[in-house]
């Protein structure tokens, strides 16, 4: 996307440009507990961190697993949707998570990992730290999983970190099948029931009634491809795509800060949302400007915002971008469901208690001498104004961006690994 052309929204992109950006969209929301969750370490300790993120993981995939399905046309309840789900979701992102498959039967199959980011990211903080991540928080969250698409699938290791030998690969390999030999159906977390009422789960996305350029399948109805691409969708598909997983971003942060305020309250709550909301939303903006190789005017700084995971889909969070004849960029947030949730289980529940450095992030990650301050919104509930002041001083990196800068996902590199499909 040329740096010198309008910013242009979502549905405006390229089949090329949604299948960069639905990559980053992935990336980005698995990095958001990059986030989250050491500062939940800090606040709460090792141990309730642990407790912490099997809640928030249990507490969001089966909602967006489902919501997933219906959106490509997969619904099942057979091993194959269970994989098509794993190639669209943020908890295992393509290519930093590389997970491979072979499906066996309708009840079984196999997923390996020759490249698992995550367990790159934690094997140097040592043996405990890999067992916690590989097994304490894997075993439930896996089976949680696999059982929103039948309630008596499993996932079970046949190798697994820490690994040993060191260096074993693939860095681990699972089965996953439907127990014959055990119909008790899989008792899921009790958060669901409220995760389900909450406006993000149910909230509509929109797509065009045709597709803006030829090509690509309509969804995943067809049958499960181990190799499948984003470059295999159609234009509206991958607009599907693009939605649900800002959807899955926004519910595994709902998750999150539930279960926070179930277990350390209110003050906790605050203090998490507002620090995992910066951090994710500058890891997000520093990504997608290196993906569409945006320069650093006020142009780009409106394509981050327009484009930014956080502010979709648009049924959901309705913002509004326009650059102004004074060469500054004014953004928007009117009345919507992302305002309208009845708690502060939300990113959006800090511009309430009056926060709005996450808004600063993104523009100052774009161009650091960026300076935002809210301004009157009109019939906007917020907005703000942003200009670019050459004689400003450069801002630095919040410490709650560069506190997910020990991940290798950040700078991670993602390609096509495919032509568009014809």
């Amino acid at each position: 996307m040329p740096s010198s052309t309008p910013h242009r929204k979502l549905a405006e992109l390229s089949r090329e440009e949604l299948c960069c950006v639905g990559r980053e969209y992935l990336l980005i929301g698995h990095l958001q507990d990059r986030v989250g969750l050491p500062m939940a370490t800090r606040l709460v300790g090792e141990e309730a961190q642990i407790q912490l993120s099997i809640d928030e993981w249990m507490g969001a995939s089966p909602i967006y697993s489902v919501r997933m399905q219906k959106a490509l046309d997969f619904e099942g309840s057979t091993v194959a949707t269970v994989f098509k789900n794993l190639q669209l979701e943020i908890g295992a992102p393509a290519q930093f998570m590389d997970f491979q498959f072979r499906l066996d039967s309708p009840e079984a199959g196999e997923f390996w990992l020759p490249h698992c980011g995550a367990l790159l990211d934690v094997e140097p903080f040592g043996e405990q730290r890999v067992h916690n991540m590989c097994h304490a928080i894997e075993d439930p969250t896996f089976d949680a999983t696999a059982a929103a698409t039948h309630p008596c699938m499993k996932m079970r290791a046949i190798h697994r970190p820490p690994r040993n030998p060191s260096g074993r690969y693939p860095h681990c390999r699972w089965r996953v099948f439907i127990d014959q030999d055990d119909p008790t159906p899989y008792e899921q977390h009790p958060n669901l029931p409220l995760m389900r009422k909450s406006l993000i789960a149910s909230v509509p996305i929109e797509l065009p009634d045709e597709d803006l350029e030829p090509g690509g399948w309509p969804d995943y109805s067809g049958a499960f491809d181990p190799g499948f691409q984003l470059e295999d969708l159609s234009h509206r598909a991958l607009l599907a795509v693009c939605q649900e997983a800002a959807v899955q971003a926004h519910l595994l942060a709902r998750s999150f800060l539930l279960n926070v305020d179930q277990r350390h309250g209110a003050e906790a709550v605050h203090e998490l949302g507002r620090g995992q909301w910066i951090g994710a939303a500058g890891v997000g903006a520093y990504r997608l400007k290196r993906a569409l190789e945006l320069d650093d005017s006020i142009e780009s700084i409106a394509t981050i915002f327009e484009l930014h995971p956080h502010f979709q889909p648009r049924a959901y969070v309705d913002l509004s971008v326009e650059t102004t004849p004074a060469g500054t960029l004014k953004v928007e947030l009117r009345d919507c469901p992302a305002l309208e949730e009845a708690d502060d289980h939300s990113w959006f529940g800090t511009l309430m208690r009056g926060s709005s450095e996450a808004i600063q992030t993104i523009a100052s990650v774009v161009n650091p001498k960026a300076r935002c301050a809210p301004v009157g919104s009109g019939t906007a509930r917020f907005a703000w104004e942003i200009e670019i002041d050459p004689s400003a001083e450069a801002l630095d990196e919040p410490a709650e961006m560069k506190m997910a800068r020990y991940s290798r996902g950040v700078d991670f590199e993602l390609m096509a690994r495919r032509p568009l499909r014809a």
